[in-house]
């Protein structure tokens, strides 16, 4: 009996150190191929290179807006694959006559660097810093944050004044969405990329819009409530009953994000004010 015990304990004590040693590689999955504008739908983005504080040289992809003065989204992926795979995530977007950043990270898409919640909030202040460049004014920058994305998004909005946040299936942590996939590991102790959007988002000054679906086996749907709840005014949800985690714009989410941006004066028909 003792001996059966001891080799329960064992076997749970080197699966939580083997998650603990190689938890940045069940948190960040990224494919490291370089992918094309032309081979993602978005043939009319080009590639944008601009560099970080840190001294790595990053790809993204930019669009400006076709009217000056005009909205750009800057879109920030969630944890797997690379941007190539959000081409159809800003298709509309772009379609509407909005400019969209999709702002890739290190170590993602043939990018340097390894990731981590640090470095790619180095990365998303370098996309910033492009924007700033490109003479995009912030409060007509529209940050969108899908999955960990999300983290990023909220982190950068509540660090400096920006036009809108959207927030695609987001979580209060990360340290929470792996207690929840994880309730027998010790997550809280463990986990050194917390993006812990709960105790930030109360410091956001621009309206957040979030969609989340009810049928998330991902990011829980509590997660999104209760960020909801710690969300300042003004701010809209909109919970979709069939929708999953990666199929939030086949349910109306959209048209949702842009009917909430036009109440806000961030519409792609506005002109550029004197």
């Amino acid at each position: 009996m003792i001996e059966g015990l001891l080799a329960i304990v064992a076997v749970y004590l080197v699966v939580v150190v083997g998650m603990y040693s190689f938890q940045r590689k069940l948190l960040f999955i990224p494919n490291r191929t370089v992918p094309h504008p032309e081979t993602s739908d978005v043939p009319e983005m080009s590639i944008a290179r601009y560099p970080t504080v840190d001294k790595l040289m990053l790809n993204s992809w930019f669009r400006s807006p076709p009217v000056s003065g005009g909205p750009v989204l800057v879109y920030f992926h969630g944890n797997a694959g690379h941007i190539g795979d959000r081409g159809s995530k800003v298709r509309p977007f772009l379609d509407a006559g909005f400019g969209v950043l999709l702002a890739s990270y290190r170590g993602y898409g043939g990018n340097p660097g390894r990731p981590s919640e640090k470095g790619l909030l180095t990365d998303g202040e370098a996309a910033l810093a492009f924007l700033d460049r490109q003479g995009v004014d912030r409060s007509r920058v529209i940050l969108y944050g899908e999955s960990l994305g999300g983290g990023v998004a909220v982190a950068l909005a509540s660090r400096t004044r920006i036009g809108a946040v959207v927030l695609e299936a987001p979580f209060t942590s990360v340290v929470d969405v792996g207690a929840a996939a994880y309730p027998w590991a010790p997550v809280r102790l463990a986990m050194r990329d917390r993006f812990d959007s709960l105790s930030r988002i109360p410091d956001v000054s621009a309206p957040i819009v979030m969609v989340h679906g009810e049928l998330d086996r991902t990011v829980p749907i509590g997660l999104g409530r209760r960020l909801l709840a710690a969300a300042p005014e003004p701010k809209r949800a909109h919970f979709f009953p069939y929708a999953g985690h990666t199929d939030l714009h086949d349910h109306g989410a959209v048209p949702a994000i842009m009917a909430f941006l036009a109440r806000h004066d961030l519409g792609p028909e506005r002109k550029k004010r004197d």
